[in-house]
């Protein structure tokens, strides 16, 4: 079910009404929706979930003394359910086994770090344990934040879930605001630019170079657009019940640096993989060598996460080549005005191209590409053949994040908008314009992963 659609609309109305209707369903007004929300794309991905939460369930209950012989064989669940699903069938082709053909369950990567996170944290402080099945259910399965994050914390979730929540109007709407940015986001900036970065991929060797380097643009609008639209109205919708989710973006190509953008992009998965990779490796605590090394192991885990193919883990490496010596310049060059010019422009570079291996069918794919970009076989051409309406809705998208991280918010605060009638008419001016001028609906991004 696709926050873009009528029926997660009904879905979000009808467990809403139900929810402030009676303070003491409401854990199983969630749990039910979340339900209903992820068994409508395949039954058996639901079963599957469910049965995976309640092994967990069932291993950070056994007595403490096993406590970390249990954690190990949940962790080794996890990873193994997440393997066979995801991987598989990509390494048995490259070994030239038999291979399963098993479709991937939507959201599978999201739920199970969320899960390991939890039988982790357990295992080393057993007061987090969450006793009641029913909340436990409700904390793995919120549909909200179900399908392609933000990954939640047990110490962050758990605690809204235990106690009853009242109505806070201001929420609502804020919630509200929200769900109508991700809206703007999704249909306006990421499904108008993926009709240039899908046609830029499919005919490579039609286009010119400017026509690279403006698709490989548009596909950096187009994930961020598409997956931070969507943390948005997942925190949106999560707000409509009084639940606050953890921030998942802070306008990462506003970033001063490699390491800023890493800091401002996809949030809720580097912060898991520096509590559960990065810090278990050792962290920075064994000498600069053993540094690189821990990072290198995050960016690729992170690449590996992404999915089953060579191009995720190039970018994860990619990235990891170059943190370092921004890290560096970031300790040791003086800050002055040049220099930080200098460094915004360099990290949207690396991002830039980063996207078009992540983007990349195949590794050669991305080779080729990136040729394009910088040794052009039939010269540099400034000429573009593709449209140039996404570059309108980049050029807003970005001058409403300088206005700061919650534009509508900011709008809606001002001098103008003093009025509920005007903010009102300007809600619905603001829906009806994303509807109108939305591009071809595209599924979201993250869903594959």
């Amino acid at each position: 079910m696709s926050f873009v659609s009528a029926t997660y609309v009904l879905l979000l109305l009808i467990a809403f009404l139900l929810y402030w209707w009676r303070e003491r369903w409401q854990n199983h007004v969630l749990l039910l929706a979340s339900l209903v929300f992820y068994g409508w794309w395949d039954v058996r991905f639901l079963l599957l979930m469910v049965a995976t939460a309640l092994a967990n369930y069932a291993v950070t209950c056994v007595p403490q003394r096993w406590g970390r012989v249990a954690a190990g064989l949940a962790v080794t669940l996890n990873l193994g359910v997440l393997g066979a699903f995801k991987y598989y069938d990509f390494f048995a082709s490259q070994l030239d086994w038999p291979l399963l053909h098993v479709v991937l369950p939507v959201g599978i990567s999201f739920y199970t770090f969320q899960l390991t996170a939890y039988t982790i944290d357990v295992q080393r402080n057993p007061h987090l344990r969450e006793r009641s099945v029913l909340r436990f259910l409700t904390f793995v399965c919120f549909f909200p934040q179900l399908v392609a994050g933000p990954i939640e914390r047990a110490s962050d979730l758990l605690p809204q879930l235990q106690r009853v929540r009242r109505f806070d109007r201001e929420e609502a709407v804020e919630g509200m605001r929200l769900l109508l940015w991700g809206l703007m986001k999704k249909m306006l900036v990421a499904d108008n630019c993926a009709v240039v970065a899908n046609h830029a991929f499919a005919h490579m060797e039609q286009m010119t170079t400017a026509d690279l380097w403006f698709a490989a643009l548009c596909f950096a609008f187009q994930i961020y657009g598409d997956f931070s639209g969507y943390s948005d109205m997942a925190i949106g919708s999560a707000r409509l019940f009084g639940i606050r989710l953890s921030r998942n973006f802070d306008r990462p190509y506003l970033a001063a640096s490699l390491p800023d953008f890493w800091r401002r992009w996809h949030i809720t998965l580097m912060s898991w993989l520096r509590d559960y990779v990065y810090i278990p490796l050792g962290g920075n605590r064994h000498g600069r060598l053993r540094q690189q090394l821990n990072t290198l192991c995050v960016f690729l885990a992170s690449g590996v996460w992404h999915g089953a193919n060579w191009t995720f883990m190039a970018w994860g490496l990619f990235h990891a080549l170059w943190y370092a010596p921004f890290r560096w310049v970031e300790r040791h060059l003086p800050p002055t005005v040049g220099l930080r010019v200098l460094l915004r422009g360099l990290t949207l570079l690396v991002v830039l191209v980063g996207w078009v291996i992540f983007r990349a069918d195949s590794l050669a794919q991305a080779a080729a590409y990136v040729q394009g970009m910088f040794l052009p076989a039939q010269g540099w051409s400034l000429a573009t053949t593709l449209g140039r309406q996404p570059l309108i809705y980049i050029l807003l998208l970005m001058a409403a994040e300088l206005a700061g991280p919650a534009p509508l918010t900011t709008l809606m605060q001002s001098r103008l908008m003093r009025s509920s009638a005007v903010r009102l008419v300007t809600y619905y001016l603001l829906f009806v314009l994303t509807l109108w001028l939305g591009g071809e609906q595209q599924a979201f991004i993250y869903f594959q992963f």
